[in-house]
């Protein structure tokens, strides 16, 4: 994309509305381009909607600035970094919070609207958090993690006060109230577009914002732009700066760096990590880098279907993979490690944690050999082409280096807007994905991506009631302050789970952030997705 193409695409985008034209041409010249942030990437939502079917990565990001939750998370520093604090809470739709053995209760803000100035009522909390654990799929998944499942728990005590009750003890019932799923709905306006066969009105919120969040999206372009104007009636914060973001979709890496050298852009956040590297170094832009909280990147493998079902082939592709390769050539050193541990070393209590795992092609062939494929066998490797900026040059280093192996690689490349729906169908044999667990304990990154029970991220289809034990104990050692207990559960998952390697753990990833310097407000987020109410330009 040519400057001028951009300059003239986004001034055209800041001054689209649904008015009338003079008050276009008013509204676009009041529009400073200091209260305009512009975000380049290079992929963007596909549904605006958490609760949607399928809704990628990048519909977190709206749907998190579109929407309120009851509450949200305190800010502290981490290494000079505005970081979300796992334990300490705010308010946000909530103006109270009463925590009970058995019950949670919350009085909302009387100020709080929504997006067309309907008044947010108790009665839209208890809609929304039941439609949360009743759409299906991920949402409702991850209202289970935090022991949210039936509409019951959800009581309306008055219009402005609601109850959750607890099914169990659970120490991540409350933390499960601040992600992204639990946002509230203007249920009213969902409702008028609801039909018998979308009772929750799906359709209508994967492309309309129905909130009373900071934002509201007055306009998207599938793959090309979202923008999103700043709700100056929110009542869930301090006003934010910034009162338009445009958010670009620019395919093109180099475009991406180009615009934002030249000014045209104020943060991009998905660039490759040499040119972050080599940005840093110029000292022209702010560069942020931090690791994702409870995150990998990694090879996972379908474990049902041969020949992935059998463990030495799994362990030989374990040895196989160039570890460092991927570290230097990809990465440049923009990451953890998460491989190499050196024989002997503790188990610790902790996730990520690095296995034990070298790249040793002579231990690989051997494996293969005694899994009975001494001359290979032909596989497919898929990647998400929404953050091919990474995932295509580790797929061809990992494609290399099983060649080596007798292993024949076809890699296949799917779109961004269709990766999760592939991903979760199961059936990909061999893959590289990120996960993060937005709750930052051991135990619920393996309930997602481990347990043998409905686990929507367990895309390798791994089955163990064994590892399934650790988890489960796990969790009611947590909730029971069994210290102890807790920790030994942890260990015993983490072992097995390296032992059995359905999925390789490859690195920890880290959100690098480009910015202008006149930016500031960044924080790291347990989603990883950017908070326009904190952005501010000097």
């Amino acid at each position: 994309m040519k400057r001028r193409d951009f300059l003239k695409s986004t001034a055209a985008v800041a001054g689209a509305s649904v008015v009338s034209g003079p008050a276009i041409l008013s509204s676009a010249k009041a529009q400073s381009r200091q209260e305009t942030l512009l975000i380049v990437s290079e992929s963007g939502p596909n549904n605006i909607d958490i609760h949607g079917v399928g809704t990628n990565v990048p519909g977190y990001e709206v749907s998190w600035n579109c929407y309120d939750r009851l509450i949200s998370h305190e800010m502290k520093s981490v290494n000079g970094v505005p970081y979300y604090d796992r334990d300490k809470f705010k308010m946000e739709l909530a103006e109270d919070m009463n925590v009970g053995p058995m019950s949670a209760t919350f009085k909302l803000k009387k100020n709080a609207k929504f997006h067309d100035g309907t008044p947010v009522k108790a009665q839209d909390v208890k809609w929304s958090l039941d439609r949360a654990v009743s759409v299906g799929g991920f949402p409702t998944f991850q209202m289970g993690a935090g022991s949210l499942t039936k509409p019951e728990q959800f009581v309306v005590v008055d219009d402005n006060t609601v109850r959750v009750d607890f099914l169990r003890k659970d120490r991540l019932t409350i933390p499960d109230l601040a992600v992204i799923v639990p946002a509230i709905y203007n249920s009213g306006l969902v409702k008028k577009n609801a039909t018998e066969k979308d009772p929750w009105g799906l359709e209508y919120t994967k492309i309309n914002s129905a909130g009373s969040g900071a934002y509201k999206v007055s306009r998207w372009t599938a793959g090309t732009e979202v923008v999103m104007d700043r709700n100056d009636d929110w009542a869930g914060g301090p006003l934010p700066k910034v009162k338009r973001v445009i958010w670009r979709m620019v395919p093109s890496a180099g475009n991406r760096r180009a615009l934002l050298e030249r000014g045209d852009a104020d943060i991009s956040y998905d660039l490759p990590n040499k040119d972050f590297v080599e940005l840093k170094d110029s000292g022209k832009l702010s560069i942020v880098s931090t690791p994702y909280s409870n995150g990998i990147q990694y090879l996972g493998m379908n474990v049902t279907k041969p020949p992935f079902d059998n463990i030495k082939v799994r362990q030989a592709v374990a040895y196989a993979v160039p570890y460092q390769k991927i570290m230097d050539a990809v990465l440049f050193g923009l990451s953890k490690p998460m491989f190499g541990a050196k024989p002997g070393t503790p188990t610790e209590v902790a996730w990520p944690q690095p296995h034990g795992f070298n790249t040793d092609i002579a231990k690989a062939k051997q494996l293969m050999a005694e899994a009975g494929y001494p001359n290979g066998f032909e596989t497919t490797l898929s990647f998400d082409l929404g953050f091919a900026g990474v995932n295509e040059p580790l797929c061809v280093l990992v494609q290399e280096s099983l060649n080596q192996i007798g292993i024949k690689v076809t890699i296949n490349k799917i779109p961004g807007a269709t990766w999760r729906t592939e991903l979760n169908k199961k059936a990909l044999p061999l893959y590289t994905n990120v996960f993060s667990g937005w709750l930052d304990y051991p135990e619920y990154f393996f309930i997602w991506c481990y347990h043998g029970k409905n686990s929507i991220f367990n895309t390798m289809s791994y089955q163990s009631k064994e590892l399934d034990g650790y988890i489960d104990g796990a969790v009611t050692a947590a909730a029971e302050g069994d210290k102890t207990a807790y920790e030994k559960d942890v260990k015993s998952f983490v072992d097995l789970s390296f032992k059995d390697i359905p999925r390789i753990p490859l690195f920890q990833p880290y959100v690098n952030i480009a910015m202008q310097k006149n930016v500031t407000g960044y924080q790291y987020w347990f989603h990883r997705r950017l908070d326009y109410r904190a952005f501010e330009k000097g």
